[in-house]
């Protein structure tokens, strides 16, 4: 037999991400505690040259490598490079945090790029093996990374919560995709979309495969009624890992639900619609309802980000170009809304103190206007309040479940966007009519400061000219599963 080499360039990010990862964990161990800003420069230099090779590297074809199991699409393209955003973001928004807390470290650095580039498999990923590898390496990273303060008892309850549910989720899917390997006969997606298309296999089999692959990936994505770790990990890990955790992993499972569910199993979307129905729903009602009893900042953002799943899961299910683009635009706009909030969570904290509560926000406007008014774009537009960009994302969603026929869906989920508004706008009533409790001046970085802003301006500029996203989610949706 001759091993053909096969063509590396559509996997060129992956190898530098990789490359660089090592790299770092063998410089750290010859850096002193003072000097482990080296570290930080090289991860961001990481996340900048990846995304150079990301652009370098792009192009409207569709490329597979590896026997089939890697593909670069313009989909994979515009995704990873909000990955690098969003962690690049992390890294700048938490490195106060992590500093004051000892956990400025090469380990988590290494976890973070490691864990980057899980997502960026997962991505890519166009093969059960390939989707199960970056899956499981995104998990591990992120196991590690919520149990790294060792010192906290919340921290690790939180982690082997995790752990033992993630494992429980993975077993699922690993199942899943099994029974319909034995009906279809093979794990590339492409193949197993013309055994379905054909009926070549198992009908009944099919079905129970596709049943435990749909609860891996509501698992992942957090989804009722998988939901039961979110509030805990997001409320037990530290903040920093917490804002990590609620941003790019959310892109990284939309591809997941995207290379699955519409390349594979798009032959059984009359199947899958009425499971992503029910778990929409209930997403909606228990992650709003619920939200609004809790009195810790991530606690709620964790119901929260359950609710938004269901939003997300609502373009998808309504089975159309235009509703895969949409929760494409709805994932890109909740993780750039999840940053800026998380991130004035960390803006807040200081040594010795976590501002988890909504207490912590009362009077933010007498202590710092200009962070309270970020603060309520992030609000208004988690909310969905126009001219912010939660706004246009949740309207193109409906729109979508709505020219689907999901009419009752769509009711309802308005009604749930009601009751939703309100806990976010009790934020903003703790911020401008309640007197502070906390009298400290608010101390932040420079360029977590510059970013803050930035942020804050992107939600609403992209709220009043949501125009160029939407076309380049919609481009990059029909070049890449047409």
């Amino acid at each position: 037999m001759i091993f053909a080499m096969p063509n590396l360039t559509p996997a060129l990010p992956e190898i530098f991400v990789l490359i660089m990862a090592s790299l770092i964990l063998l410089v750290d161990l010859f850096l002193s505690s003072k000097n482990r800003f080296v570290s930080y420069a090289l991860t961001q230099f990481t996340l900048l040259g990846a995304a150079w090779i990301t652009v370098s590297t792009s192009g409207s074809d569709v490329v597979h490598t590896f026997n089939g199991m890697f593909v670069d699409d313009v989909m994979s393209d515009v995704l990873k490079m909000m990955t690098y955003l969003a962690v690049a973001a992390m890294l700048v928004y938490s490195r106060s945090y992590i500093q004051l807390r000892n956990l400025f470290s090469g380990e988590f650095f290494v976890l973070v790029l490691f864990a980057m580039l899980g997502m960026m498999v997962m991505i890519s990923a166009s093969h059960f093996l390939t989707l199960y590898l970056g899956l499981e390496l995104l998990s591990l990273c992120l196991y590690s990374l919520v149990a790294l303060q060792r010192d906290s008892a919340q921290a690790t309850e939180a982690a082997m919560k995790y752990f033992v549910l993630g494992a429980l989720a993975s077993g699922l899917l690993l199942y899943g995709m099994s029974m319909v390997y034995g009906a279809t006969g093979s794990l590339e997606l492409s193949k197993v979309a013309a055994a379905v298309q054909q009926s070549a296999g198992s009908r009944t089999m099919l079905v129970f495969g596709l049943v435990f692959i749909v609860a891996g990936l509501a698992f992942k994505l957090g989804a009722v009624p998988f939901h039961m770790w979110v509030p805990d990990v997001y409320q037990g890990a530290p903040t920093a890992v917490t804002l990590f955790i609620g941003s790019a992993p959310k892109i990284a499972a939309f591809a997941f639900v995207m290379r699955l569910l519409i390349e594979g199993l798009q032959g059984m979307a009359s199947d899958w619609q009425g499971m992503l129905i029910i778990m929409a729903v209930l997403s909606m009602a228990i992650g709003n309802i619920t939200a609004i009893a809790q009195t810790n900042i991530k606690r709620m953002l964790a119901y929260s980000t359950i609710s938004h799943m269901g939003f997300l899961l609502l373009g998808i299910l309504s089975g159309s170009l235009n509703g895969y683009s949409s929760s494409m635009f709805y994932v890109l706009s909740y993780v750039l809304m999840s940053l800026g909030t998380f991130g004035m969570i960390l803006l807040l904290s200081r040594k010795g103190f976590e501002a988890e509560n909504l207490d912590d926000f009362k009077g933010l406007n007498q202590r710092s206007p200009w962070y309270a008014f970020m603060m309520l774009l992030l609000m208004f537009s988690m909310a969905g309040v126009p001219p912010t960009v939660g706004f246009y994302a949740k309207l193109s969603v409906l729109q979508a479940a709505l020219q689907a026929g999901f009419v009752w869906v769509v009711v309802f989920a308005v009604l749930m966007s009601v009751i939703g508004a309100f806990y976010y706008l009790r934020i903003v009533k703790l911020m401008y009519f309640d007197a502070p409790e906390d009298q400290s001046p608010i101390t932040a970085q420079p360029d977590a400061s510059v970013l803050m802003s930035m942020n804050g301006m992107a939600v609403l500029a992209l709220g009043i000219l949501p125009q160029p996203l939407m076309a380049l989610c919609a481009y990059s949706i029909q070049h890449s599963l047409l």
